[in-house]
């Protein structure tokens, strides 16, 4: 660098010539993933504590790189949840194959914006390729579009935006131009059990959280589709494939057909569920699906790419594009796939190298081995549970698995014992009135031996939770 420099540009710059923080990086990640797998799942009380060594004014100078990254290993590390060693079953959040973490190692070095093609012509590319495959794995319609947005919320919001501005302009608005004020009335059917980020983006949409119309599910938490309401072309019809409880997937083909003959919209939140058409064991769960118009998916959920990748999917190119399009004089389309079309934001990471790095290096035949995995490790983790005396609540047709106690007290001591284990990491939820124990299977790294550490964590907690009853039951002051 030349004389002219500032003495901040000196200092980064010499960063990068020295390569000193980058080896220090890759030696903290090396030593933290080999230990991932037999630390404690859940961060104890005292690397929690140690969390307070990163409570500090605004430095008021620039600070070493090899004192951030020591800082970040030395607290950092241990407060983490290792979701990345195979014992983690808490919510929906899986692994990362090693090809995609390192990928995004490299992607972030590029530190690129696809945007514009004329930003990153090697993101552009990937994006086109990352579209067509994912469109081809599951068996969606040719010519589909895909945005790579932050994660299945963000997708959601995107499925629905370009549904509802569909919708409108057939009614004859234009909500872009003239938007909601003064705007026909549309409707939204979902099932009783749509996940939560589907409200939010009928919220952030100004659809309403509560003008909804709730169809009813059945035991397994799956759309009724003979309950429906009659349909019209002012409707949008959400639908999902993997209830966030149970794992159950709606009806698609009875919700479809008569969406079709009244012109409705329909959207798929798939977060985890829509890679099932991926596998031919798991793809009848998924039968119809294709007649949508838009769906909703997470790399990281099932597929196991690293986070912030999700995607939106949606059967017309251009309402999507209508729906996500700005423009500028400054904004340079050129021969390429523009991203920006495609998404809420215009500057991002450039997600579609690892979502690549995931499917090449699983390819289809890897990506179905993985799904069934996941769903055999599911049932076996079921099957054990049983023997073991806990009652298992949902049909386990997916990764998903609800178990309990004999007793709701029962169930929330056990949980909590089992949290405070370490030995694994489940999370609790409400079905059918009652607190269970909510299990999802959807780390590649799970194995065998995990799911029977994690059952005889669940023996030992469940034993111990009998005694605690049992002693507060015993000190329990008597009425008078």
């Amino acid at each position: 660098m030349n004389d002219q420099a500032s003495p901040l540009q000196k200092q980064l710059q010499a960063q990068i010539q020295e390569r000193r923080i980058f080896d220090q990086a890759r030696a903290y990640a090396d030593a933290y993933m080999a230990e991932v797998r037999t630390r404690g799942v859940f961060p104890g009380a005292d690397a929690l504590a140690a969390l307070d060594a990163f409570d500090e004014p605004m430095p008021a100078a620039p600070a070493r790189g090899e004192q951030i990254l020591e800082l970040l290993h030395a607290h950092g590390s241990p407060a983490t949840v290792a979701q990345t060693g195979g014992r983690y079953f808490g919510f929906v959040n899986g692994g990362a194959v090693p090809a995609a973490l390192a990928a995004r190692w490299l992607a972030d070095i590029w530190d690129q914006n696809p945007a514009l093609a004329v930003m990153s012509p090697v993101v552009s590319r990937l994006e086109a390729l990352c579209e067509r495959w994912i469109v081809d794995l599951l068996e969606l319609p040719a010519g589909t579009a895909a945005g790579f947005v932050g994660g299945t919320s963000t997708a959601t919001l995107c499925g629905l935006a370009a549904g509802r501005n569909h919708q409108l302009r057939r009614l004859g608005w234009n909500v872009q131009a003239d938007g909601l004020f003064g705007a026909p009335e549309l409707r939204v059917i979902l099932g009783e059990q749509a996940h939560a980020s589907v409200f939010k983006a009928l919220g952030l949409l100004g659809l309403g959280q509560d003008r909804v119309e709730r169809v009813p599910v059945d035991d397994q938490g799956r759309m009724i589709a003979s309950a429906m309401p009659a349909l019209d072309q002012s409707c949008l019809v959400i639908a999902q494939a993997g209830n966030v409880n149970s794992g159950a997937f709606d009806p698609f083909t009875a919700i479809c057909d008569q969406a079709r003959k009244a012109r409705a919209w329909v959207h798929i939140d798939g977060a985890f569920g829509l890679w099932a058409a991926a596998s031919r064991a798991t793809r009848p769960l998924t039968s119809g699906m294709a007649a949508a118009d838009s769906w909703s998916v997470d790399g990281h959920k099932t597929l196991n790419a690293p986070y912030d990748c999700g995607v939106i999917l949606c059967r017309d190119r251009q309402a999507l594009v209508d729906a996500m399009q700005a423009s500028a004089a400054y904004l340079i389309g050129g021969q390429g796939r523009d991203g920006m079309h495609y998404t809420p934001e215009m500057s991002r990471r450039a997600r579609a190298v690892d979502l690549w790095a995931t499917l090449k290096s699983l390819g289809r035949s890897g990506i179905e081995a993985l799904i069934d995995g996941l769903c055999a490790h599911a049932r076996h983790f079921a099957h054990l549970l049983q023997a073991q005396g806990f009652r298992i609540l949902n049909e386990v047709v997916f990764n998903q698995v609800l178990a309990a106690c004999a007793t709701a007290e029962l169930t929330q001591a056990t949980l909590e014992l089992i949290q405070a284990s370490g030995e694994c990491w489940c999370g609790s939820t409400h079905w059918n009135g009652e607190p269970v124990i909510r299990i999802s299977v959807c780390s590649w790294a799970t194995s065998a031996e995990d799911i029977q550490r994690a059952v005889a964590a669940f023996v030992a907690a469940r034993e111990k939770a009998v005694s605690v009853i049992s002693e507060r039951t015993l000190n329990a002051p008597v009425k008078p």
